[in-house]
C-alpha cells in the first residue's frame, strides 16, 4: 500500500510540474498553454515556439479588453520568432481586473500603466525559462497603449533587448487624451485640420481627467536597446508628427531608435489589410536579433 501511494504521488507531482500540454502543432511551430504570476494574480497565455527561434517576443496589448493575440503571434512564429501572447489582466483566462475604456474607466493613469508593465515584465521572465538557447534575444512587441507600457517594462527588466511599437505614442498620457478628444473619432480629421491647429489644442485644451501624466520619454531617455516605431500618418488617436519629432530628439541624443511612417494608414498599422508594416517589423527583428546574438559571443 505504501509503495503504491508513493508511486502515485510521484506521478502526480510529475504531472503538475511538467509544462502544460501542447494543444496544437504545425510544421512551423508548436503552441503551448502557459500560466504565470504577476503582482499576486495568475495570467494565462500561449507560447508559439518555432524549432530554432531567431528571436523571442512578448506581445503587449493596446487599451481594449484583449485576449491573447493568436493571429498576429502566428505571423511572427511562421518567420522563426518565438512568441508569448497572453490574455490581458481581467480578460479571458487571466485573473485580475480589466481597467479601460470598454468599461467606462480611465485606463492610462500611472498606477495602471505600471501594473500592466509588471505583467509584461513577468511574461518576459517566464518566457526566458522556455527558451533552450539562452542567448536568444527577447523583446516586446506592442500596440497603441503599449507605447507607455513597454518603455516602463524595459527600464525595469534588463532581459528585454529590443522593442517594436505599432502606433504607439511618445507624448504624455494627458497630451494624447487632449488630441483624441479633439479629433473625436472623425476619420476625415486631417482633411480639415492643420498640424499647428492640432498642436495648439494638445497644448492648451482643458483636461477631462485629473491624474498625474505618464511621460514615456522619461524611460526612453534611459534605454539603449533598439526600438522601432511604425506610424500611420492619418492616425486620429495619436499625433504622429509630434511623436516623430520627439523620437528624432531622442535619436539625436544617441538612443538607438528608428521609425517608419506610412502615409495611407491610420492607427491600425498592424492590420492584415496592409502587410507592409508587419513585414518591415519582422525583417527588423531578425536583423537586430542577429546583431544582439553576435554581441554575446
Amino acid at each position: 500500500m505504501k509503495t503504491n501511494f508513493s508511486s502515485n504521488l510521484y506521478l502526480w507531482l510529475l504531472v503538475i510540474t511538467l509544462p502544460l500540454t501542447v494543444f496544437s502543432q504545425s510544421t512551423d511551430f508548436t503552441i503551448q498553454d502557459v500560466k504565470f504570476k504577476s503582482q499576486g494574480i495568475i495570467l494565462a497565455g500561449s507560447i508559439l515556439m518555432p524549432k530554432n527561434p531567431i528571436a523571442a517576443a512578448v506581445i503587449v496589448h493596446g487599451s481594449d479588453p484583449v485576449k491573447r493575440e493568436m493571429e498576429f503571434a502566428k505571423r511572427l512564429a511562421k518567420e522563426g520568432i518565438a512568441v508569448l501572447t497572453y490574455d490581458k489582466r481581467g480578460v479571458g483566462e487571466s485573473a485580475g481586473v480589466y481597467i479601460g475604456p470598454s468599461v467606462g474607466t480611465n485606463n492610462i493613469d500611472t498606477g495602471n500603466l505600471n501594473l500592466l508593465s509588471d505583467d509584461a515584465s513577468a511574461a518576459v521572465n517566464t518566457f526566458r525559462t522556455y527558451l533552450t538557447d539562452k542567448k536568444t534575444p527577447i523583446g516586446l512587441v506592442g500596440f497603441s497603449q503599449a507605447g507607455w507600457i513597454i518603455p516602463i517594462a524595459a527600464s525595469k527588466n534588463p532581459q528585454i533587448e529590443f522593442m517594436v511599437l505599432f502606433s504607439c505614442p511618445t507624448i504624455t498620457t494627458l497630451e494624447q487624451l487632449r488630441f483624441q478628444f479633439y479629433t473625436n473619432g472623425n476619420t476625415t480629421f486631417w482633411e480639415n485640420h492643420s498640424e499647428s491647429d492640432a498642436r495648439e489644442h494638445i497644448k492648451n485644451d482643458p483636461d477631462r481627467y485629473q491624474f498625474t501624466a505618464t511621460d514615456p520619454k522619461i524611460s526612453l531617455n534611459t534605454l539603449l536597446i533598439p526600438g522601432l516605431w511604425l506610424f500611420g500618418e492619418k492616425d486620429i488617436q495619436i499625433p504622429v508628427k509630434l511623436c516623430i519629432e520627439q523620437l528624432n530628439t531622442l535619436k539625436a541624443l544617441g538612443n538607438p531608435f528608428e521609425y517608419t511612417l506610412f502615409s495611407k494608414l491610420g492607427h491600425n498599422t498592424s492590420s492584415d489589410n496592409d502587410r507592409e508594416p508587419v513585414d518591415i517589423s519582422l525583417q527588423w527583428i531578425k536583423q537586430k536579433a542577429l546583431s544582439i546574438k553576435n554581441s554575446k559571443k
